[in-house]
């Protein structure tokens, strides 16, 4: 444990709280009063400071432009009844941004100082998180290179900051999704474990046409036969076959959602049976043949839960019950909601609660 943090803050001469629609969020696009930065060098994270949101400068020479040393977390802030702030599991995404920073060659925060950096950005702009159900402030902390060096090797120097955004709800309908299997998000040996930006950059094209097509999302199959079932555009993909909750193992190809880990654990509670094991497509649809595929959403942390309406594959479009008639996802976001908002209690230790 690190003592307290020392960040430097220069609040911003006028808010922009008045101007905005907090009526009509759209997700990522309205970001607070404050910004928090940070640098890396000489072996040390340094210089940490909270500064009016804005335009940053840096070299067009930088080792993230060229070369990818870039990634990113997200994590979101609530607002309790008793008008407590709190934020949801950030020990997770701390330990997930320091995967994500030794895959890439750059450098790890130690934990507290991860946690103490959010707590003291959302701290001086609570005000900007919304009260209205299914409402959060989504939390962005990203790294990435700074070296001006046009050359193939990790960058010593680093950029750490975290913006923050008030939001919605990122889906408001069932997802209309299809299977992909010919384009690739992630092979075995890569990174698609990691939050690196390329790895969203290489997601677009795909998704791109899908959504030309009408779809609304795609599911992500294994690279090398395109049979097995990994992410669902960027969730983690979960299904309820025959009553029991299933999900793809997180390995080196799947994100290690907070969100899924969050649902697996709440279906242990609920007394659910779990299965963490491959799922096939010829699985999936047959099961949705049959009726034995009851549920299927997306989990993450933009997402929350984002029920699946239809699956598309091989031609054909199998629908799903209703999202209001399945038992487990509506529970579980049910349960879910009222830890964060502070309405249930935390028998997890999830909320961190931000003094």
């Amino acid at each position: 444990m690190t003592d307290t943090l020392d960040i430097k803050i220069t609040r911003t001469n006028k808010s922009r709280l008045t101007e905005t629609d907090f009526n009509n969020l759209v997700f990522g696009r309205t970001f607070s009063d404050h910004m928090l930065v940070a640098d890396y060098s000489d072996g040390e994270w340094k210089n940490f400071q909270i500064v009016p949101y804005g335009e940053i400068t840096v070299s067009p020479g930088i080792s993230a432009l060229h070369y990818g040393q870039s990634f990113f977390e997200g994590i979101k802030a609530y607002k309790h009844a008793d008008g407590k702030v709190s934020i949801f599991r950030p020990d997770k995404n701390a330990a997930r941004f320091n995967k994500s920073a030794e895959r890439l060659c750059m450098p790890t925060i130690p934990e507290d100082v991860f946690l103490q950096s959010l707590a003291a950005i959302v701290d001086i702009d609570r005000d900007w998180i919304p009260g209205a159900p299914g409402h959060s402030l989504y939390i962005r902390p990203f790294m990435f290179a700074t070296d001006q060096y046009l050359g193939v090797a990790p960058s010593k120097t680093y950029k750490y900051m975290v913006l923050l955004c008030p939001v919605g709800p990122y889906f408001t309908k069932p997802l209309r999704v299809k299977i992909e299997t010919h384009y690739t998000r992630s092979a075995e040996g890569g990174m698609g474990y990691a939050k690196s930006s390329g790895n969203y950059g290489g997601s677009m094209y795909p998704a791109k046409k899908a959504t030309e097509e009408g779809f609304d999302q795609l599911i992500w199959t294994d690279a090398k036969e395109h049979r097995y079932i990994e992410e669902m555009g960027a969730a983690n993909a979960m299904f309820v076959i025959d009553g029991k909750l299933v999900t793809p193992p997180a390995l080196d190809t799947i994100l290690d959602g907070v969100t899924r880990d969050t649902v697996i654990q709440l279906a242990h509670d609920f007394g659910v049976p779990v299965e963490v094991r491959k799922v096939s497509v010829d699985e999936l649809i047959e099961t949705a043949k049959n009726g034995k595929l009851t549920d299927a959403f997306g989990a993450g942390t933009a997402a929350t839960i984002a029920p699946v309406g239809s699956i598309y594959a091989n031609g054909e479009e199998y629908f799903l019950p209703a999202p209001e008639t399945r038992e487990f996802s509506q529970k579980a976001l049910k349960a879910l909601d009222a830890i964060r908002y502070g309405n249930a209690p935390d028998t997890h230790g999830w909320n961190y609660l931000v003094d």
